[in-house]
């Protein structure tokens, strides 16, 4: 099948200039929801069909999770990805390469410099590689041998004491080779939400770790250590504040789903527990259902793509959708931990950011607590979405940083006993109601009618024929899938030449459904799994050992091991055990 890509001018654009670039290393900074891994995937296409090109692709991503996301997406383009690759495991002939993660690269990185040696890698929130110097040193020394490094971000970031490979640096910053920011993204239209964050005032009462008791509002100002312990008072399920935000979300959440029948809401929870607690209070206060996924839970991974694509109204986490996971219909969340880094606010906010083409009038809303950190965050990104949608008048007002002072630095007290540490009461003050989601704010808003980008139609955009890599040195493109199992669909935003996305917006990748494609790795365990209930019936028939049947079985394939075995290969044995089967 012939695959076409439709891009948007931004992905065009830094495309062009990745094609350009004279040197091996690129860094590319989009805001999230933008389109970074289509655009990636597109790059990665033309370099590894490219004469004298890369004959393989890596892709470092921050999460197990993150892994599976990156192979599926990369199935689309007619790229198939390893994303269970482990070190000694020798990549099998008809994949193009591996999905891995930093902290696997620290553990393999000999292993992978071998496997990564002329490959064209692409690294998929690259500031992940400066979270601890060993990662940043395996991931130097895994893919110093590569022909092609390709950085991505969607967070601005700053690295000022420890260095990332392969990024260029002026004055402790690292500098971009392409930036597609959040303001950029607005003005176009169709990219990106605009997010409204509704604070919460709140006096709260509570017994500190040393014997003290406290009693202070948002507004009082406090050192960092109180500060932090306020916050923590406000988010427990102990008090009312908590209860009376999820109430006001769960609200909105049913306003927004008026227009937008499938919209979700999100909760960052402190920990595991406090998850669990906000999932049984949604369920118990407002009889909603809320899926839980937790890093410590075998089956989180699949319960996100789940809630992907159902309709359930809550997804409960504590830091695996913090970054780069895909759920446009993400509209409401509650930010509910006590973590106040601009890094982790600004992935949050990047959760529900994401444009779903066809729905009137999109704002996204991100309920959070009046602590004087977030509050400085959240106007500067108001700040920016105001300076975005408004009619341009030449005016470019300074951020206000008033906010950021309010709570004066002092230094954390070591030796706190935490356990120590008991809420009293927590009362929720002043819930602001933000604009609706119906048209007719001060502000336009992308989608309306009013916005810059609005007269431009979702199914707009350059549509680019991706080259085949049949022939390239790579595996050749997806064999047809044996009778009864899932057929490939085609993902938003993809089209066959020629012809026309009916409905769909310029690169929405959807989330795996029923009909979505199965990776390689995927459609190979099916296989293996048809191969091994084959051989049990004709052992059953038989009367033969299974050791025997296998044995015949892959001697008729020209099978070595079925481990190793490519879908060709396994294909082939299927037929074969299909024939004998008829037969007894």
């Amino acid at each position: 099948m012939t695959r076409s890509v439709r891009l948007r001018p931004w992905q065009k654009t830094a495309l062009e200039r990745f094609a350009a670039h004279p040197h091996p290393d690129f860094l590319a900074v989009a805001t999230p929801g933008a389109g970074k891994t289509t655009f990636a995937l597109t790059a990665a296409v033309g370099r590894l069909a490219s004469p004298g090109g890369p004959r393989r692709l890596v892709v470092v991503a921050p999460t197990a999770h993150l892994k599976r996301q990156w192979a599926r997406a990369a199935t689309r383009f007619g790229v198939h990805l390893d994303d269970q690759w482990s070190a000694g495991e020798p990549l099998a002939a008809d994949m193009h390469g591996i999905v891995t993660t930093y902290q696997q690269v620290a553990l393999t990185a000999p292993q992978l410099a071998s496997a990564a040696r002329g490959a064209m890698v692409v690294f998929d929130e690259i500031h992940h590689a400066g979270d601890e110097r060993a990662w940043g040193e395996a991931v130097r020394t895994a893919f110093a041998g590569a022909s092609c490094r390709l950085s991505l971000s969607g967070t601005p970031f700053r690295s000022d004491t420890r260095s990332i490979p392969f990024l260029r640096y002026e004055l402790d910053e690292a500098r971009p080779d392409f930036e597609y920011a959040y303001g950029d993204a607005l003005r176009d239209g169709r990219v990106v939400r605009p997010v409204y964050f509704p604070r919460t005032n709140g006096h709260m009462e509570w017994s500190a770790p040393d014997g003290s008791s406290w009693s202070a509002g948002f507004d009082d100002p406090l050192s960092t250590v109180r500060a932090n312990q306020r916050l923590r008072t406000a988010l427990s399920l102990e008090g009312d504040w908590l209860a009376a935000v999820l109430a006001a979300a769960q609200e909105r959440l049913g306003e927004v789903r008026r227009t937008h029948p499938d919209a979700g809401g999100l909760v960052i929870a402190t920990d595991q527990d406090h998850a669990r607690a906000i999932a049984d209070a949604l369920s118990w206060r407002h009889g909603s259902r809320a899926v839980v996924a937790i890093s410590d839970d075998s089956g989180a991974s699949e319960r996100i793509a789940a809630f992907a694509t159902s309709d359930t109204p809550w997804l409960v986490a504590v830091r695996m959708v913090s970054e780069g996971v895909d759920i446009p219909r993400l509209r409401v969340g509650v930010y509910a931990t006590t973590t106040t880094t601009e890094l982790f606010f600004r992935q949050a906010v990047g959760r529900l950011v994401r444009w779903t083409p066809g729905v009137p009038a999109q704002r996204s809303y991100l309920f959070i607590p009046d602590d004087a950190r977030l509050r400085g965050w959240a106007h500067r990104i108001a700040e920016v979405r105001r300076h975005s949608l408004r009619r341009d008048t030449g005016e470019r007002p300074e951020p206000d940083p008033a906010a950021l002072d309010a709570v004066r630095a002092e230094p954390v007290r070591g030796g706190e006993q935490l356990s120590l540490f008991a809420v009293i009461s927590a009362v929720a003050t002043g819930i602001e109601d933000p604009p609706g989601p119906e048209p007719g704010s001060e502000e336009p808003v992308p989608g309306d009618g009013t916005s810059p980008g609005d007269d431009r139609g979702d199914d707009e955009g350059l549509v680019l024929t991706l080259p085949s890599l049949a022939g390239s040195g790579g595996p050749g493109p997806v064999p047809a899938l044996p009778d009864g199992m899932v057929p490939e669909g085609r993902p938003d935003g993809m089209v066959p030449e020629g012809g026309v996305a009916q409905g769909l917006g310029p690169e929405r990748l959807a989330p795996p459904t029923a009909t979505a494609p199965l990776t390689r790795r995927e459609h190979k365990a099916s296989l293996r799994d048809a191969n091994a209930a084959a051989a049990a019936d004709i052992a059953r028939r038989t009367g033969w050992p299974h050791a025997r049947v296998n044995a015949e079985l892959n001697r008729l394939a020209g099978v070595r091991r079925i481990t190793e075995a490519s879908v060709e290969q396994l294909e082939r044995r299927l037929r074969r055990a299909q024939a004998w089967r008829s037969q007894l």
